[in-house]
């Protein structure tokens, strides 16, 4: 496909949008000019995109929308909040950081989300959905509190308002009657008629301030009514509205409903936002139908493929996907599961809107009626599940691991109380790169191995997470978690079917008898590195791979503390996780009275870690081959510069004199590779 560019060319002026620094030129510009602004803001966005990859669907999709609000609504004053975020770059554009938009996802550079100390322009922080109708009722009531009077609009979209939390909120703001403007935007979901003149006419006329002053009116008529013609009077109005507008539901919420309107007519879009900005009847919510990809063919004829996108050529649309010899390790699980289903018929898979995220589009595909998409609502997946493993059944919930913290007390009460052999695959475990702290999968292993009988594994390769499908579905006896980075395997051969485990047994990688680096999950490959750099100044390193988190390997760890003099644990996680259940375990079994024994755990700083490329991030971390080597050598008192970039250059201070005479060779091993500075 070749796609007449046009505007699409970077290399061609925009002259109207050069000319907005800030919302408030764009609010000064005459309403017939806020075409030709989307138009010029949609080639910016495709091109700017093009050259960072990102969330390129829903951001197309909200061109318009984008344009009127900072138009109508006095921003920012009037605080916007964008639900998840993804959809905010148009949003960057116009607030300031279109110098930075080709920064977009890079390391030093904007974030793909909206993010409180990028600008003031964005009010809320959000990157996990359904949050937005929430966090908006705070800020009004905040608001009211303060005696102000800004308007304050939430942006959510028709996924994210399927999780309870967003019905929630709306029952709370609806019971409290507070001035509140929530934009449903509509772009995939069939939950209202088609657009076209007649329903953008009736949008207007509901939104109109005579329509919602009679409206009002006929209310307090209604009031003073007997109470059978009260009732039927409501009823009436309710069941006409409903007709032709879809908004029974929202109205039962406390909500005004105004819709349906067409989200890429500016001309309807305008008038509409204008009559709800100046209304003051409580709570409303704007019903806005948009199209994924608006404006830029590829991304119109496939939704799903450029919702989030790598670098692509504007032109042809072709993304710039960079091939593996190796499967990624969410094809590696959706392929290795259907194996498993295929022999046991009780085996189910659940995703909460994520099925081409997690893999479980594969099961699908093979599984049709044992594959279930619950939507965005992570805590109904996981009970959903918990109900499943009641009646015999194998779920496997397939959800990342930033997302499964939003089910936190499922997983508690609803499984682990219960002791239900509900199964956790859990994708993107560690940094996951450019989508930043926020879909980091940091906290899972600390935040699951507190809960009494659970077992958790954490891939290090693409077999091992083929053999831990295998383990996880011949559990049946409690509940188990699996974890695996995002990204391709490493390149081995897959075996036909994956192995079962046995559970807490962990497995020797290399042998050595000076230290010992135990990695858990996918940082097995740099702690090979490290051994190597290690290995060339006559330190002998034996590298274990833990394979389980809990239970842990208590005979491989008595082995290590018994025949090394330094024992480090590494993970992509926070601590509280693995490291901290060796210590506990080390510390109970009395190997760390043993003279000239040290233990020490390397585990993801205290900090949310900004976006950058995964190796970056996690050299940041000190969780690469050069920060392993670097441990090593301060645990024995010594500082190191990084090892894999020199490893010529290493000089050890008397600190290593006195302990044993194992340490005086190593000592000695490191002292004849010479020093240039004295400080390596």
């Amino acid at each position: 496909m070749t796609v007449p560019t046009g505007i699409f060319d970077v290399t061609q002026p925009r002259p109207t949008l050069d000319s907005l620094k800030s919302p408030a030129d764009l609010r000064r510009i005459n309403a017939h000019d806020l075409q030709q602004v989307a138009d010029e803001l949609r080639a910016e966005t495709i091109n700017a995109v093009a050259v960072t990859g990102g969330h390129l669907g829903a951001s197309l999709g909200v061109i318009e929308l984008t344009v009127a609000l900072h138009y109508v609504f006095d921003t920012p004053n009037d605080k916007l909040i964008w639900d998840v975020g993804h959809q905010a770059y148009p949003h960057k554009i116009l607030t300031g950081r279109r110098d930075r938009i080709r920064t977009l996802r890079q390391g030093g550079g904007l974030s793909g989300f909206t993010k409180r100390s990028e600008s003031e322009y964005d009010s809320f922080g959000a990157a996990h959905s359904s949050t937005s109708i929430s966090a908006g009722l705070g800020m009004a009531v905040a608001r009211d509190l303060k005696g102000a009077n800004n308007n304050v609009i939430a942006v959510i979209g028709d996924g994210a308002i399927s999780a309870g939390m967003a019905y929630e909120a709306m029952n709370n703001a609806g019971a409290m009657g507070r001035r509140l403007i929530v934009i449903l935007n509509d772009n995939e979901m069939s939950i209202a008629p088609p657009v076209g003149a007649m329903s953008n006419y009736l949008a207007r006329l509901l939104s109109s301030p005579t329509f919602m002053s009679l409206r009002d009116i006929g209310k307090q008529v209604a009031e003073h009514l007997p109470t059978f013609l009260k009732d039927r009077a409501a009823k009436a109005e309710e069941l006409a509205r409903g007709f032709v507008t879809g908004g029974t539901l929202f109205e039962e919420l406390g909500f005004y409903y105004v819709g349906v309107v067409d989200g890429h007519d500016l001309n309807q879009l305008v008038p509409i936002l204008e009559n709800v900005r100046e209304a003051d009847i409580g709570p409303i919510l704007v019903h806005v139908r948009t199209q994924k990809g608006k404006g830029y063919a590829p991304a119109e004829a496939s939704n799903d493929k450029y919702h989030g996108v790598v670098k692509f050529d504007v032109a042809t649309g072709k993304q710039n996907k960079t091939k593996s010899a190796a499967p990624s390790y969410t094809k590696v699980f959706g392929d290795y599961l259907v194996k498993e289903a295929q022999a046991d018929d009780r085996i189910v898979a659940i995703t909460a809107a994520m099925p081409s995220g997690t893999g479980v589009d594969v099961f699908a595909k093979a599984f049709p009626d044992r594959a279930f998409d619950v939507g965005i609502a992570e805590q109904h997946a996981v009970t959903f599940a918990a109900g499943l493993a009641t009646q015999g059944f194998k779920p496997f919930a397939a959800i990342y691991s930033t997302f499964l913290q939003r089910a936190y007390d499922q997983i508690v009460h609803d499984v682990a109380l219960q002791r239900l052999p509900v199964r956790f695959a859990i994708d993107r475990a560690g940094l996951v790169g450019a989508d930043g702290p926020t879909h980091a999968g940091s906290f899972d292993v600390t935040y699951l191995g507190c809960l009494p009988d659970f077992v958790i594994m954490a891939a290090a390769d693409e077999v091992e997470l083929a053999n831990m499908v295998a383990t996880a579905a011949a559990i049946d006896d409690r509940p188990s978690a699996f974890r695996y980075p995002r990204g391709d395997g490493i390149g081995l051969p897959l075996p036909e079917r994956g192995q079962p485990l046995e559970i807490g047994r962990g497995r020797i990688v290399r042998e050595g008898n000076t230290v010992a680096l135990v990695s858990l999950g996918g940082r097995l490959a740099e702690c090979l590195k490290a051994a190597d750099v290690l290995a060339a100044h006559g330190i002998s390193t034996t590298v274990a791979d833990a394979r389980f988190a809990k239970p842990l390997d208590h005979d491989l760890l008595n082995r290590l503390a018994k025949n090394h003099e330094l024992l480090i644990t590494i993970e992509e996680g926070s601590i509280g996780g693995f490291g901290s259940y060796v210590l506990q375990y080390l510390t109970d079994a009395g190997a760390l009275d043993q003279a000239g024994f040290k233990v020490r755990s390397m585990v993801l700083p205290d900090e949310f870690i900004d976006h950058d490329s995964p190796p970056a991030m996690y050299a940041k971390a000190g969780l690469d081959a050069n920060g392993i080597v670097s441990k090593v050598f301060a645990a024995f008192g010594q500082k190191s510069e990084p090892m894999i970039a020199r490893s010529a250059d290493v000089a050890v201070s008397s600190a290593f004199g006195g302990v044993s005479e194992r340490k005086r060779r190593m000592a000695e091993a490191l002292q004849s590779s010479g020093s240039s500075n004295g400080n390596a």
